[in-house]
């Protein structure tokens, strides 16, 4: 019985259809275009086409660059070398040391001309007025660098307004400049010290020095 068993199932067995391998699909053409790392001539010329055109574009813009630069040079504003270094040719330095204590280094000062020079005074002498508020202990600091930074800007611009003085206004401009650089040499000094008291002494002092370059400044209304 066993044996019959197992010859009918060996006979189901033959007798029984071998599944059909399924077929592999087809790719498209799109597909294989895709899955291809080879790119087909139009491409390769387009690529070639902009590489050119962005280095034409990069050395346009540096052409144009070099020659708005070459037509702005030495207009005052434009730094086309190194920082240049300010010099003082009338006498309002300290008759001591030679210089002023609060003159910064490494300051830029554009040449704006002797009414930009005027201007300038007037602008940095009104921002000085508004400086008496920072006279406590937690702005010393911040009160010296605003003090030196706007004080060596009128230093250097008091210089070229007495050079283009005329005759009878050169010694008045000098004395006014050497009162107010005196004051504000003090007034530093104080400051870095942290003397609450001599600062304020010494600020009110220089307040009405500074409020007589603002006058002196001023632009003359035209006659007539």
């Amino acid at each position: 019985m066993a044996t019959s068993l197992t010859s009918i199932n060996g006979a189901s067995q033959i007798l029984l259809p071998m599944p059909k391998p399924k077929p592999k699909p087809t790719q498209t053409k799109a597909q294989l275009s895709q899955e291809s790392p080879l790119q087909s001539p139009n491409t390769l010329q387009t690529s070639r086409r902009t590489s050119i055109g962005l280095s034409v574009a990069i050395l346009f813009n540096q052409a144009t660059s070099r020659s708005l630069l070459a037509e702005e040079e030495n207009n005052g504003f434009w730094l086309t070398g190194p920082l240049p270094v300010p010099s003082a040719s009338n006498d309002i330095a300290n008759k001591q040391t030679g210089t002023r204590t609060f003159i910064k280094k490494g300051v830029y000062i554009p040449n704006i001309g002797v009414d930009g020079s005027k201007y300038r005074l007037r602008m940095c002498a009104f921002d000085l007025l508004a400086l008496g508020d920072m006279l406590s202990q937690d702005t010393w600091n911040y009160f010296r660098k605003y003090l030196c930074l706007k004080s060596t800007t009128m230093y250097f611009d008091f210089d070229k307004v007495i050079t283009a003085a005329s005759d009878d206004q050169k010694q008045p401009l000098l004395d006014l400049a050497n009162k107010l650089f005196d004051n504000v040499e003090k007034l530093e000094d104080a400051a870095k010290q942290k003397k609450a008291e001599a600062a304020k002494a010494f600020y009110a002092d220089t307040e009405v020095l500074l409020k007589d370059v603002m006058t002196r400044m001023q632009k003359p209304e035209p006659v007539g």
